[in-house]
């Protein structure tokens, strides 16, 4: 499923980053890699929130509906 639709609070593993090239690396060395387990903390307005790690990032709704999770 894309992030966009992912449940808050729970925590998921990221299965595929689909972006371009250059976005992809961007997102890996902020820790947003296939494999890794991240949590939404929310998801409201044109924006997505994660908990990656000990930090939390800001994703775009057009990005976050390239990265799918489980």
């Amino acid at each position: 499923m894309p992030l966009t639709v992912a449940p808050l609070g729970r925590e998921i593993k990221i299965v595929k980053v689909l972006p371009e090239e250059k976005t992809k690396r961007h997102l890996a060395n902020m820790g947003l890699l296939a494999g890794e387990r991240i949590t939404v903390l929310s998801s409201g307005g044109g924006s997505v929130i994660l908990k990656v790690k000990e930090g939390r990032v800001a994703l775009d709704k057009d990005l976050a509906v390239k990265i799918f999770v489980a």
